[in-house]
């Protein structure tokens, strides 16, 4: 997993750098060259080692082609953040993960702008950073990551960049909050995993493969994902849609119902 996020991300990068035309998809969300590139090298690198195992990635889906899924299946962002990726921001990341059980079991997050990657194992209840992962090399020191307590002076909220919602500060109400940080794609799981904020809701639509990889970061450095009716974030429905949820590093930041 590892090895091919860093591989699509050496894709993807070398599109960001050039120039890059964005189509429009059905759903009038944005997709580049980069998207399919770094895809089609994950879709490569995991079929050549583990082809029993169904992957279910966003440019395939979008296609019309999505295979049948098991208990054990993979789900690929081959490029998070494509808005931020569009507009020059190094806050786009390359997503994969392994769910079993509907539920998530490993991930890799990997920015390929700024060279890092984070790295989660749920059953180990190990998750890293690495920050010498430019150019494809998986060299560089693994070096651990766990969530902090939650402050007594008040939490640090992430929030979406390219994706505002006027409910957010609504449901803020109920928390002492100390900061807000906005940023792009499946970083916001990472700042919690890194112990840097406490308290990710997100109150719209994601898809399934936008949140699976962060969401294993974050449960292996000891964090957690709710849905907003208190449940959990289950992975493979019907449509790979996913409901409002709300992440965070602390139990103690959880979860005031939407």
């Amino acid at each position: 997993m590892v090895a091919a996020a860093l591989e699509a991300g050496t894709a993807a990068l070398e599109i960001f750098r050039g120039d890059h035309k964005v189509a429009r998809k059905k759903d009038n969300s944005p997709v580049t060259a980069a998207d399919h590139a770094a895809e089609a090298v994950i879709l490569r690198r995991l079929g050549a080692h583990v082809a029993h195992i169904p992957i279910i990635a966003e440019e395939e889906v979008a296609a019309g082609r999505v295979p049948a899924i098991a208990k054990t299946f993979f789900l690929v962002d081959p490029l998070d953040g494509t808005r931020e990726f569009v507009a020059g921001r190094p806050e786009f990341t390359v997503n994969i993960a392994l769910v079993r059980e509907r539920v998530p079991a490993m991930g890799v997050v990997y920015a390929p702008a700024t060279g890092e990657l984070f790295g989660g194992d749920v059953a180990a209840g190990r998750a890293f950073l690495t920050k010498a992962a430019h150019h494809g090399a998986a060299g560089g020191v693994r070096e651990p990551i766990h969530v902090r307590r939650a402050p007594p002076a008040g939490l640090t909220v992430v929030a979406s960049r390219s994706h505002p919602n006027p409910k957010m500060r609504d449901y803020l109400k109920g928390y002492e909050v100390a900061d807000t940080v906005s940023i792009g794609s499946s970083l916001k799981f990472c700042l919690l995993a890194q112990g840097r904020a406490d308290l990710y809701p997100r109150l719209g639509t994601t898809m399934e493969w936008d949140t699976a990889a962060g969401h294993a970061v974050l449960l292996a450095a000891g964090g957690a994902v709710v849905a907003a009716d208190g449940g959990p974030l289950l992975y493979g429905k019907s449509g790979f849609s996913n409901p409002w949820f709300i992440a965070a590093g602390s139990v103690a930041a959880l979860p005031i119902a939407p």
